[in-house]
């Protein structure tokens, strides 16, 4: 069973259920993310309704250790990308079809 879900896999989804042509698909994939990253990086969080929340958060700069090694480093300061997924979502995830 594959994991990963690439672009190029979202654009054949809409190439085959919508019938846009595979230019107009992948314009439209890379338009929809492209969004998502400047609204998320000006906002600071982005909600999409019924789906979830993507929010920025700094962590602070820290003491790290290699495993192999032991070496002891400091990792820098950093923005990371959270995602809160909405009540929905996990509905829809945790959803068998006993219920």
């Amino acid at each position: 069973m594959r994991i990963n879900l690439t672009k190029k896999d979202l654009v054949n989804l809409i190439y085959m259920q919508l019938g846009f042509s595979k230019k107009i698909s992948e314009n439209l994939i890379e338009d929809f993310f492209q969004t998502i990253i400047e609204n998320l990086s000006k906002e600071k969080t982005l909600k999409i309704s019924k789906f979830g929340t993507f929010m920025i958060r700094q962590k602070k700069s820290r003491l790290g250790r290699n495993p192999k090694t032991k070496e002891e480093k400091i990792i820098s300061e950093r923005n990371v990308v959270l995602f809160k997924p909405s009540k929905e979502f996990k509905k829809l995830v945790n959803f068998t079809n006993n219920e």
